[in-house]
């Protein structure tokens, strides 16, 4: 398979599963902004902090090193072995299931029963669900590796659906049955492929760490109370839609591509240069189009964090707190934005032992923002926990910006280009925060609806100019997308 072609596929399954998770994710945003407004802060707090942390724990460890690996290569395989491998996903999640729920029940602090009601129960079922979930993980891999866009995202975000209104139907019929609502719904070999899982296993292990680390900190140091976790948790959620909407299809659709293009065990100046080529044009447009999106968060995030709380989540979120979280939140999505970009490619083009070599790093890191992390949250609260993710995620990113630049450096391609914008461009984005900055003073948001509709025209203004400029200037990147999305148009008519 061709370059080309494998660039198509990997541009049809990330504007599929965009355009899909659009649809999906904006009724499970709906449904859960229903649910806010029936239950507590602390119940929020326990599963969207506590259990989901369980839940999420078990699932990493028992699957990330699996699917990173399988997922290298060619797909013309011996694929009897690779199944095999996968599913020794099933007893590692009873394992970490198991020992996990042993540690949530007897070691960390159990809620008060009187406020948070079933929590025993809640861990037994949330551990209970990640093992169901893991029974599905071979198949998962095989239609992320051969691309099958339509079911692998309508699979997935069916689930997250069906979860989303079978809790709102409990919490509207039985909201004295607390955490069982959230319980019940969320219940409802290759040798060389080994040692690569092995090495991924160990890598997946920090990063969960760098990914969950304020869950970890919140769950084991108690420094927030259960409410101050629910409202963290949930502001963490809403700032992060945007990324789980557009950076994630990205992120993994072209990893794959990376994966198929580039072999690991190869200088770029050993392969073929066609297939080098067109992988550092694909990276430079992705990280231009990553800073733009995150960019445009930041900017505009900033002037509208605390209407979104008020409209989400009514005062419980637009007071306190809420606002400065999110704003800061903002921040971090641009960096999150750019590390998604750049970390797909170094996994991908990573070799075994650059791997194990980049794990000491993570390791170094991973107690540095745990450290970071309370020292923060002791100082500045919540906000504490975004200020290390933000340090984590710049130091993840001069990682993996340094491997690219020692990749490409021996080559006449500079994908690290991809960070730099023109002068117009970035006049327009500092032009833009400074005017909804103003507008938000003015109008929001205390001066009721008609004030905050103008203050909803401001921006969609600004936004429409920055939209303009970003067209005017940057003109390869919009011919890039244009051309990609085409040819993933026609793929998909002629599959």
């Amino acid at each position: 398979m061709g370059s080309q072609e494998v660039l198509g596929q990997a541009a049809r399954l990330a504007s599929s599963g965009l355009l899909m998770q659009v649809l999906f994710r904006l009724i499970t945003f709906v449904l859960n902004a229903f649910i806010l407004r029936f239950l507590s802060k602390e119940i929020v707090g326990v599963v969207n902090v506590r259990l989901t942390l369980l839940y999420s724990t078990t699932i990493f460890l028992a699957r990330e090193a699996f699917r990173r690996a399988c997922l290298s290569g060619d797909t013309q395989r011996d694929w009897s072995q690779t199944l095999n491998l996968l599913w020794l996903t099933v007893p590692l999640g009873v394992f970490w299931s198991l020992f996990l729920g042993w540690i949530w029940l007897q070691l960390l602090e159990v809620p008060d029963p009187n406020i948070v009601p079933y929590y025993g129960t809640g861990v037994v079922l949330f551990g209970l669900s990640a093992v169901v979930e893991l029974l599905g993980e071979p198949f998962w891999v095989l239609a992320q590796a051969h691309m099958f866009v339509k079911l692998k995202v309508v699979a997935e975000s069916l689930s997250v659906i069906l979860k989303s209104i079978l809790t709102a139907f409990l919490v509207l019929w039985l909201p004295h049955w607390g955490l069982y609502i959230f319980s019940l719904a969320q219940a409802f070999v290759n040798w060389k492929e080994a040692k690569l899982t092995w090495s991924f296993f160990k890598q997946s292990f920090l990063k969960q760490i760098l990914t969950e680390g304020e869950r970890y900190v919140m769950t084991f140091l108690n420094v927030l109370n259960f409410g101050d976790q629910g409202v963290y948790d949930i502001v963490n959620n809403l700032g992060s839609l945007v990324a789980r909407l557009i950076f994630q299809p990205v992120e993994e659709s072209f990893y794959i591509f990376f994966a198929k293009v580039l072999e690991r065990e190869k200088d770029a100046k050993l392969q073929k240069q066609e297939d080098v080529a067109v992988a550092a044009m694909v990276l430079e447009f992705l990280l231009k189009l990553a800073l733009l999106a995150g960019l445009t968060i930041t900017v505009f995030g900033f002037a509208y964090s605390q209407l979104a709380l008020d409209i989400y989540g009514g005062v419980m979120l637009s007071s306190g707190s809420g606002p400065v979280l999110l704003r800061s939140y903002c921040i971090y999505v641009l960096l999150l934005a750019i590390n998604g970009v750049t970390e797909c490619f170094t996994f991908a083009a990573m070799s075994k032992e650059e791997v194990d070599r980049y794990n000491f790093t993570m390791l170094a890191l991973s107690f540095s923002f745990l450290v970071l992390s309370y020292i923060l949250t002791y100082w500045c609260g919540s906000v504490g926990f975004i200020l290390a993710n933000c340090f984590n995620m710049a130091i993840r990113i001069t990682q993996s910006l340094f491997f690219i630049h020692c990749y490409y450096r021996g080559s006449p391609y500079r994908p690290l280009a991809g960070l730099r914008l023109s002068p117009v461009l970035l006049g327009v984005f500092a032009l833009s925060g400074g005017i909804t900055s103003v507008s938000e003073v003015f109008l929001c948001c205390e001066q009721g609806w008609p004030a905050r509709l103008a203050h909803i025209v401001v921006g969609a203004f600004c936004l429409g100019m920055t939209l303009g400029t970003v067209c005017l200037t940057e003109t390869k990147l919009i011919y890039f997308l244009k051309t990609q999305l085409g040819m993933s148009r026609l793929i998909d008519k002629m599959a």
